[in-house]
């Protein structure tokens, strides 16, 4: 048993993010290494990119769609069993998908089952971390959220390796089972910190953009601040996945995914690399948000992606250039997933910022179906990347915009009210 001033100390919270941290990289390879399984899975099934990207939609909506149970199971159960039982369903999707002989069983295995698992794993750690870290909700949000971008960076290349060693089916039932025992093996320490904590000897100051009540979910869904919040996760979510579910068949279509770069392919070389830096960025920026304020830096990591997409577009087929700028591009866009909670958070308070959050996360659902299938029908029907370069980068800028213009006075005029 935990004794209650090991729980007050500041030590022990930083445990708890380490358990979250291993949690969130047990997960990232679903989203983050699909785009290797998708010209095997083609070729193998017969069938086109679109088709095949709705595994990836499925798996997303699957995710962020049932997150407001997932967090409220999560709240009610306790985080050690639902954690388990997240990875339990991540990895096994993984085995089950191993075995699908047609695209309806990879839709179930892939989508369905691995999308509920990671979902209860993510809502269930973000709203755990805004509970421990009351006085650094964006640093740690960032940090735990950083888990779940750094995760690919040790499965990049061996995936990618073990695919053309020995088939996509003997990869997703090893990785798998990794993956599913990493999980499980995190989640057995994690504990929900005591009501109302503060960590030892801290207090914990309000800035002037936070709410000073917790508001209940049906509360917040009558508050047009959330809307505002869920309609840029949205565009943010949508241009980011655009680039997530489709640098794979971009570089094939450029002929640059096994181009050499610094001596290593420039596909999983420009994987490996965007989830190094899709992971530097939540924490950097949460740390940045904390001190310079959630809607600044808001418009200035969107506007960095927005650049980097245009950019990256115009050199698309020069390989070194490719790798650098999805580089950069994942660093613009990974932070939404520590700015968007902790603004929630500090907005409408900790108490039930787990649940709050998942209804919110519902944006990354549908952020991966404009940016997986409906992207790759774009393309299909107009024969060009352009037209998605262009709208993934104008939503960036209009998300920045709002951030400034329209965000930030609203949340100063509800703290005001609510303090």
């Amino acid at each position: 048993m935990t004794s209650a001033e090991s729980i007050r100390s500041s030590n022990y919270r930083w445990f708890q993010m380490l358990l979250g941290l291993i949690a969130m990289m047990s997960i990232s390879s679903p989203q983050y290494v699909w785009t290797l399984f998708t010209g095997p899975l083609s070729r193998t099934m017969g069938t086109t990119l679109a088709e095949i990207q709705v595994t990836f939609s499925l798996l997303i909506v699957l995710q962020t769609f049932f997150s407001p149970i997932q967090a409220y199971l999560v709240d009610r159960f306790g985080p050690r069993l639902l954690i388990t039982v997240g990875a339990l369903m991540s990895g096994g999707s993984w085995v089950l998908s191993a075995y699908a002989a047609n695209l309806w069983t990879l839709y179930i295995a892939y989508g369905v089952i691995g999308g509920l698992g990671t979902g209860i794993i993510y809502v269930g750690i973000i709203g755990l971390m805004v509970r421990w870290f009351p006085d650094r909700r964006g640093l740690a949000t960032g940090i735990a959220a950083a888990g779940y971008g750094f995760g690919a960076i040790f499965t990049s290349f061996p995936i990618d390796s073990m695919i053309k060693l020995s088939g996509y089916q003997h990869t997703l039932l090893v990785w798998g089972v990794l993956q599913a025992i990493v999980g499980v093996l995190a989640a057995q320490g994690l504990r929900m910190p005591p009501a109302n904590y503060r960590p030892s000897g801290q207090e914990v100051a309000m800035t002037q953009e936070q709410s000073g009540r917790s508001y209940t979910p049906r509360q917040m869904l009558k508050n047009p601040i959330f809307y505002l919040l869920f309609f840029m996760m949205t565009l943010m979510s949508t241009s980011g996945l655009m680039m997530v579910s489709n640098v794979g068949p971009l570089a094939h279509e450029f002929k640059i995914a096994d181009a050499l770069v610094w001596g290593m392919a420039a596909l999983p070389l420009s994987l490996t690399l965007s989830r190094l830096t899709n992971g530097l960025t939540r924490p950097f920026f949460g740390w940045v948000s904390d001190h310079i304020g959630r809607e600044v830096t808001m418009a200035l990591a969107f506007s960095i992606e927005a650049v980097a997409i245009l950019l990256l577009f115009a050199v698309i087929d020069q390989p070194v250039l490719f790798v650098v700028l999805t580089g950069v591009v994942f660093f613009g866009w990974g932070e939404i997933f520590s700015l968007f909670p902790s603004t929630l958070t500090d907005t409408f308070g900790p108490k039930f910022a787990a649940t709050n959050y998942g209804f919110l996360y519902i944006a990354q659902g549908i952020g991966s179906i404009l940016g997986g299938p409906v992207a790759a029908l774009l393309v299909q029907m107009s024969g060009s990347w352009a037209t998605v370069f262009v709208l993934a980068a104008c939503a960036d800028v209009l998300t920045a915009v709002l951030a400034i213009a329209i965000l930030r006075p609203m949340r100063r005029r509800h703290a005001a009210l609510s303090g």
